[in-house]
């Protein structure tokens, strides 16, 4: 008797913890602090301190909204994670942009790179259509103009229609929009 009531309890508690999500409103909420403070877009290769180096907050790109929040909210230095990988396995990202090495000035700060780090972590998830499918704290990338990659965080909050919005930086700064779905999806991450 004793057995099964903790096996209907253990049961009640992973139904609880599916049911909860994963819980990366922290990701959300530094994203979030964002607005305001990165207020432009510069694309421009800069040379960067390592590790936990960055760009001015002011400006930067949509990976620059990533980078910054998991650096926040978690002391993630996706900056070292990246070129410490790139550097045991050069071979298996993206090969763009003509180099012979990983540079831990911009590697980290292309979306194509990310998008392979995230799967190499085993982060990748279904990208759908379905609102339902994603919760605060995902990262999804997209191509915009049918090209140019780009990614977003999904916010904890929604537009009208329940789809989630989502905070990046395509071009004015960071920005929370109810863009989620405005552009074809090319992946979808979920720290676990």
């Amino acid at each position: 008797m004793k057995k099964m009531m903790m096996t209907a309890l253990f049961a009640a508690m992973v139904a609880l913890v599916a049911q909860a999500g994963t819980n990366n409103v922290d990701i959300v909420a530094a994203a979030r602090k964002q607005i305001g403070v990165t207020v432009s877009y510069d694309p421009a290769y800069r040379k960067l301190g390592y590790p936990g180096g960055d760009v001015p907050r002011t400006s930067g790109v949509c990976t620059d909204v990533i980078i910054r929040a998991l650096r926040d909210a978690r002391k993630v230095d996706l900056q070292k994670l990246v070129h410490e990988d790139m550097k045991g396995s050069f071979a298996k990202y993206p090969q763009n942009w003509g180099l012979k090495k990983p540079d831990a000035n911009i590697d980290h700060r292309r979306v194509p790179n990310l998008q392979c780090y995230f799967k190499r972590k085993g982060w990748s998830l279904k990208a759908s259509k379905a609102a339902s499918d994603y919760e605060p704290g995902d990262f999804v990338t997209v191509k915009v103009g049918g090209r140019l990659p780009h990614i977003m965080i999904v916010s904890d909050r929604k537009a009208s229609d329940g789809t989630p919005l989502v905070i990046h930086n395509i071009g004015s700064g960071t920005q929370e929009e109810d863009v989620l779905f405005a552009y074809p999806l090319t992946g979808h991450y979920r720290i676990p």
